[in-house]
């Protein structure tokens, strides 16, 4: 049970009174919208698919805390911005967190020690990771009422700086530090992989055997549904474009610059320029060509946009099997990937997918996976039960400081756990509006 200090501290008075606090308040939460959560994760049966995907070898006789119930500790403090297993220490005593892993709040009984949850990731092995990595597309595919017409799968690299002397560790010459390579593949708000890598590789390995299984999968499920493939120039390679063309999946890539491309688009850059002298003002031309760098297969349409700004010139080239016009298959087909950039940054800076200072590479994995399925638990109750709110737009952060992050007391009778929240919460109308979504039609 957690040792509350009665030891006060004492603040500047108010005009007629002094004011002082301590930690003796009794027994609250700060963070009851893991109630929510909880909910969530019951409806996609989250924490359960996890749970099937790793073998437990512990002699049940002495077994104190059950696996199910600390794969939901980890997750469910992920997603409320806890992101050390050290903060479980006393995260274990909290009654929000002891409620929402499915056991009865009792000081007396905490959850998961940080030691007993870091021997959970230490014993993960690599084939009960690739199960659970199979579970991002199986939630993806239940989102989805009837079968969409297209989608479009963004694939994209980050660097996750190291934390010393890891299994796996290399030196990035782009990023200038040592650090690894995860790779990600996102359809809109929904993430499908997150596949942890070492440094010292192209940044398109693997992506060609990723973007193979996720469309076989989704082609047996939806399969008359239009697949586009869509990636920066570090996808860009003649084997995953030729694999596209024999599966009947469409992509748009962009390309490097080099002097070839440079002289085609160099008549269109003159015009731009001539517009620019002329005006003053920014100036867009677009204009296409057929292309093949020398280690290609083939040549294949590439899309130039040459564009003057204030700056100065900027160029840009995409390759494309898109039958479209070529300022549409930038500005509708190439730009919007940009946006999954703020997906990774969700992950990585608001949901710690960079806290992998584990030194096995294998428990590392696992913790991006942990912090992917908080990820994944959080955008369903943004997509799903905030749609038609103001949160519906609203990054994870907002989402935690909005509905995760209230205060509240805790009862426990012989018949009901009752969370007392704070009643000066200012977002009491999105917190019941996420709860009567979540729990409709549900006993």
């Amino acid at each position: 049970m957690t040792e509350c200090s009665r030891e006060t501290i004492t603040f500047s008075r108010l005009p007629q009174r002094r004011v002082v606090a301590d930690f003796a308040g009794g027994w609250l939460t700060s963070d009851a919208g893991l109630l929510l959560l909880r909910e969530v994760d019951r409806r996609l049966g989250l924490s359960a698919a996890i749970d099937a995907c790793l073998p437990d070898p512990r002699d049940p006789r002495y077994v104190l805390h059950e696996q199910q119930q600390m794969l939901a500790q980890r997750l469910f403090a992920v997603a409320a911005g806890y992101e050390d297993l050290n903060d479980h220490q006393t995260l274990r005593d909290d009654p929000a967190l002891q409620t929402a892993t499915g056991k009865l709040p009792d000081p007396e009984t905490p959850l998961a020690s940080p030691s007993t949850l870091c021997r959970l990731e230490q014993r993960v092995t690599r084939q009960s990771l690739i199960e659970m990595s199979k579970l991002f597309v199986e939630i993806f595919l239940r989102s989805f009422e009837a079968p969409p017409a297209e989608i479009i799968l963004d694939v994209d690299a980050t660097d996750d700086p190291v934390h010393g002397q890891q299994e796996e560790r290399f030196y990035h010459g782009y990023y200038r530090h040592y650090c690894f390579l995860p790779l990600y593949v996102f359809c809109g708000g929904h993430l499908l992989c997150a596949l942890l890598r070492p440094a010292n590789i192209d940044p398109a390995k693997h992506s060609r055997a990723i973007i193979k299984l996720l469309v076989d999968r989704i082609r047996a499920e939806w399969p008359d549904v239009r697949i586009i493939v869509r990636g920066d120039s570090g996808f860009c390679r003649w084997k995953l474009m030729r694999w596209c063309e024999h599966h009947s999946v469409d992509y748009v890539f962009g390309l490097g610059r080099n002097s070839i491309l440079e002289q085609r688009i160099a008549p269109l850059m003159d015009q731009a320029e001539a517009a620019f002298g002329e005006t003053g003002q920014k100036q867009r031309y677009f204009g296409e060509t057929e292309y093949a760098a020398g280690t290609w297969d083939r040549s294949r349409r590439v899309i130039m946009k040459a564009e003057r700004l204030l700056e100065g010139p900027n160029r840009r080239f995409v390759v494309t099997s898109l039958d479209m016009p070529p300022q549409s298959v930038y500005d509708e087909g190439y730009t919007p990937r940009g946006d999954m950039e703020n997906r990774i940054k969700e992950q990585q800076l608001m949901l710690f997918a960079d806290r992998t200072s584990c030194h096995a590479f294998l428990a590392n994995q696992f913790r991006l996976l942990l912090s992917s399925f908080a990820y994944v638990l959080l955008h369903h109750l943004r997509a799903e039960h905030l749609a038609d709110t103001e949160l519906a737009p609203a990054q994870v952060d907002r989402l935690r400081l909005t509905l995760i992050k209230i205060a509240a007391r805790v009862c426990v009778s012989a018949r009901r756990v009752v969370f007392h929240l704070s009643s000066n919460c200012p977002y009491q109308s999105l917190f019941r509006a996420a709860a009567a979504s979540l729990l409709l039609d549900t006993s």
